[in-house]
């Protein structure tokens, strides 16, 4: 379980980064920069510096580094009992028996991950050999609830990187999409406790891309854009998306990032809500980078509309730009500062990395994704509460300056 990936030169300068967990921050890469790259005794790929693992390849003259906060060993040593009882169940004489975790979650009866109720009881435990080999094995027959409810969650991660000219057309390439162009990936999660389902989708952009379990029946998608499927009992995810193209992107940020002098950097950002005024977004945070040689930071200001508040973050680099409360769809805001630098005779000028930012907009999707109907079908035609919500929020989301 990797919390981050990084590129250095053989200066230990980071050329590409990405952080995938929240236990660690961009900076750890001064940590390898320190213990590994300045100090040629160091010879083995892992290095543990603080309770981080540093795992490195060096080619030519370029580190590949991935950074752990977890010890995968320690996490196998103990847990050696789960992982015994998975194997006998998953495998019977070689041959595979049961792979899907709803059922494996029935029969796996080791304390740390027992199912609720206690584990699979003994009449669950007679159905076994259908639950392994039947059709619809992820989900057990005559399931009974006092309140029938069908839950759908439209997640949408927003991911681009903006081009300094200001324009917008995303110039991020998912690794994951096959092709150039924006992408929006997102996932339909649901919690079940009902049969039968089927979902109609409106699509209102072309080139989607889906990406299904074997549990769901998406031939009749393309045609008619409709999902028919046998839920397993609990939360499960239904399919991913992509949407390439047509995209409402939540915010805009246009960048004026002047010299001044060599030692005064000059910051004006405009920060514009573009999606409509009836959604507003929470947890607006924006991560603007300030130079290496940065002393301080200075003037920071807020104006038109101005309920935000910035400071300088010394150990990130960055000045940190947060709105509170509630975002409101159109509102547009600025923030101006000036950063104080320190001179430095580096002929190499400063890479600019982008500014980041992150923001949650509840019922909300960029791709413009809607489920226009959801039926249930039960042979008791039994009543059933159904819900449908959508949220919006920022994956890798950039913008060069």
């Amino acid at each position: 379980m990797l919390s981050a990936i990084f590129f250095f030169n053989y200066k230990g300068e980071v050329l590409i980064s990405r952080t995938f967990r929240p236990d660690v921050k961009r900076s750890i890469a001064d940590l390898f920069r320190i213990h590994v790259i300045t100090a040629p005794q160091v010879r083995s790929p892992v290095t543990v510096v603080d309770n981080l693992s540093f795992y490195h390849v060096k080619h030519d003259n370029i580190y590949i580094v991935a950074a752990a906060r977890a010890n995968v060993n320690d996490s196998v040593k103990a847990n050696f009992t789960l992982i015994y009882e998975l194997l006998d169940e998953v495998m019977d004489f070689g041959f595979p028996q049961i792979t899907d975790v709803d059922t494996l979650k029935q029969y796996v009866t080791t304390e740390s991950v027992r199912a609720e109720g206690g584990g699979a009881s003994a009449a669950d435990a007679a159905k076994i050999t259908i639950q392994a080999t039947g059709a619809t094995s992820w989900r057990r027959p005559d399931i009974k609830y006092r309140r029938n409810e069908v839950f759908i969650d439209v997640v949408e991660d927003v991911n681009l990187l903006m081009s300094n000219k200001g324009t917008s057309y995303p110039v991020r390439l998912d690794r994951d999409q096959g092709g150039g162009g924006a992408s929006s990936p997102g996932v339909l999660q649901a919690a079940d406790r009902v049969g039968k389902c089927l979902i109609i989708c409106k699509e209102a952009r072309r080139h989607f891309r889906l990406s299904v379990p074997p549990v769901r029946q998406v031939g009749r998608f393309d045609a008619e854009r409709t999902i028919s499927f046998t839920p397993p009992d609990g939360e499960f995810e239904l399919m991913r998306y992509r949407a390439q193209e047509g995209l409402l992107l939540p915010f805009k940020i246009h960048p004026v990032v002047n010299y001044i002098s060599q030692t005064r950097l000059e910051y004006k950002i405009n920060l514009k809500a573009q999606f409509p005024r009836k959604f507003t977004a929470t947890g607006v945070v924006v991560r603007i980078p300030t130079p290496p040689n940065t002393v301080a930071v200075n003037g920071i200001g807020t104006f038109a509309n101005g309920h935000g508040r910035a400071k300088y973050v010394a150990a990130d680099n960055c000045i940190v730009w947060k709105y509170d409360p509630a975002h409101h769809g159109t509102m547009e805001m600025d923030m101006n500062a000036e950063a104080d630098l320190t001179a430095t005779f580096e002929k190499k000028p400063w890479t600019r990395p982008p500014i980041t930012m992150d923001f949650v907009v509840p019922m909300f999707t960029a791709s413009g994704v809607q489920v226009r109907f959801l039926k249930v079908f039960e042979k008791s035609n039994y009543e059933t509460v159904k819900w449908v919500r959508y949220h919006a929020k920022a994956g890798s989301y950039q913008f060069r300056f």
